[in-house]
């Protein structure tokens, strides 16, 4: 896995605050929030950017989806809150380590960006 921020963040080399993780994930707030919720839900495997994963990457893929419906809920925002993934740099990513931007607490315009 080649060092990254969320690398160290799995590692628990710096901190964050985490509001959930299990044995395929982490959750925990965005240190640069574009809404007064947003929190970041990454593998733990490092995945670059979605167009790099593969078929065997599918369960992975579609539990990080449920988990971030899941802590939606408990944050209380189970009917209203925007899910995103951004894939390259052309697309706004950063951080080369896929993470599902998980933004809720105010209302959302369309189209984005």
């Amino acid at each position: 896995m080649s060092d990254t921020i969320f690398t160290k963040i799995i590692n628990k080399e710096i901190p964050a605050d985490i509001v959930f993780e299990d044995d395929s994930c982490i959750a925990f707030h965005d240190v640069n929030p574009q809404a007064p919720t947003h929190i970041l839900v990454i593998p733990k495997i490092q995945i670059a950017r979605l167009a790099e994963a593969g078929e065997e990457d599918q369960a992975l893929l579609g539990h990080l989806m449920l988990k971030t419906r899941e802590i939606a809920k408990n944050l209380g925002f189970e009917d209203a809150y925007r899910v995103v993934i951004n894939n390259g740099e052309g697309a706004g990513q950063t951080v080369f380590h896929l993470h599902i931007h998980l933004l809720a607490g105010r209302p959302f315009s369309w189209p984005p960006g």
